[in-house]
């Protein structure tokens, strides 16, 4: 969410980011809430005019009683009843308008960085680097189920059986892989000094609304019935709540923490469930991180947190590539994104495995993080980016390390978390 100050001194500004995102259709809500902040304005001018002469008046009563002039002080008083009417109503109508300008600004898109190349959606987003040499091998690779399946590391029907599609059973060495693969992530991150975390896998609505578009919550999040609760899309939804109308010492920055959580999202949309793979599903475990800085550094960590993606796929042998994500694929909130993405030997291309995600002081306004400095409060930054994300990941992994017998290796760096296994042999 931008400013409203900003908003109201550069509406030109804000109606050409708009443009550069394709929502041409929000180009009128510019105009609409300059007028309604105008008039919110206005009405709490006249509502503190109304307050200052209700205790001018009201002293004046208190003179005049003293004097024993009782029917000159009810006259008065009369007066102040009149005027305490029209304040309600102001009142009232400051509360109104306010409502309606915070529905609007929390719909209008924050403003891009000016590096972010313009695009109507992913279909236009820029590769920046490639890591690795993608290498596809002389024999066929299977579909990622199959391998799992030739291995009795997973088990669909039965997850369909009991959760419907989009659920899975991981098995065996499979599932100790997943662990794997995540326990290591933790300790990769914590060695790049962030502080572990295990945070609320629930949070409510107010923190939701802080982290994150209307559009994408609706497409996203799982409400617990009857409660003001959401099951996490992702840890960064808590994470960042954490600091909900907090004020950090300046001396405190940045904040780098890596977050460990399952993941629920409902999964609406175009692309659907895939009813025999483990890409695109309702329930995930996830390592994150985040990070709340300073302004002035934001830029930095937002390099600095996609290299740590890169970094790890690396270590574990997996080919990966950044790619810039386009001014129409980035969300509502986002003045910077980051793709990565992982290296498919079957389907001999790359697919997104992670995303890195600057916010600039968006989250911050909506949930009030502030920071305190020898020279007054302003707003941080947050930025997030996946760590890892299995099972999603484990296709890269298992792809990249499957063996012409269907074995799959075990890179070294995750031998002490498979019990010092090198390889996963077929039953």
């Amino acid at each position: 969410m931008i400013d409203i100050k900003f908003l109201r001194e550069n509406p030109d500004a804000v109606k050409e980011n708009i443009k550069k995102k394709f929502q041409d259709a929000k180009l009128p809500l510019v105009d609409e809430v300059i007028e309604l902040d105008k008039q919110y304005r206005q009405t709490i001018t006249e509502a503190d005019s109304l307050r200052a002469e209700r205790n001018r008046l009201s002293k004046q009563i208190g003179g005049l009683m003293a004097k024993g002039e009782r029917e000159k002080a009810e006259e008065v008083k009369k007066q102040v009843g009149e005027q305490a009417q029209r304040l309600a109503e102001l009142e009232k109508l400051e509360e109104e308008l306010q409502q309606k300008i915070q529905k609007i600004m929390m719909t209008i898109p924050n403003i891009i960085d000016p590096s972010v190349p313009i695009g109507k959606d992913d279909s236009e987003n820029v590769e920046v680097q490639k890591y690795g040499e993608p290498f596809v091998p002389d024999f066929e690779i299977p579909y990622h189920t199959e391998i799992m399946e030739s291995l009795h590391g997973i088990d669909l029907d039965s997850a369909r059986r009991v959760a419907g599609n989009g659920f899975y059973y991981l098995m065996g060495d499979i599932a100790r892989l997943h662990s794997a693969v995540i326990s290591y992530a933790r300790d990769f991150m914590i060695d790049r000094g962030f502080t572990y975390c295990v945070p609320p896998f629930m949070i409510r609505s107010n923190v939701v609304t802080g982290v994150m578009s209307f559009a994408e919550m609706d497409a996203m999040m799982y409400k617990i019935e009857g409660e003001d609760l959401y099951l996490i899309g992702t840890s960064e939804h808590s994470m960042i709540g954490k600091f909900i109308d907090q004020i950090i010492p300046e001396e405190k920055l940045p904040i780098t923490l890596t977050s460990y959580s399952p993941c629920f999202r409902k999964e609406k949309g175009a692309h659907g469930l895939e009813e025999r793979g483990v890409y695109r599903i309702h329930q995930f475990e996830k390592q994150e991180m985040i990070v709340v800085c300073k302004p002035e550094d934001s830029k930095m960590w937002f390099d600095k947190l996609w290299q740590n993606t890169v970094d790890l796929f690396r270590s574990l042998d997996i080919p990966v590539r950044t790619l810039e994500c386009c001014s129409g694929d980035l969300a509502d909130l986002k003045v910077k994104s980051v793709d990565v993405e992982a290296w498919s030997p079957r389907q001999k291309k790359y697919f997104e495995v992670g995303s890195c995600s600057n916010l600039g002081d968006a989250q911050a306004r909506r949930l009030k993080i502030r920071v305190n400095s020898e020279n007054g409060k302003y707003l941080a930054h947050t930025l997030n980016n996946t760590v890892v994300a299995p099972p999603r990941m484990l296709i890269a992994f298992l792809e990249n390390n499957l063996n012409e017998d269907g074995s799959i290796r075990i890179p070294e760096v995750l031998r002490p978390y498979m019990g010092g296994k090198s390889v996963i042999a077929k039953p």
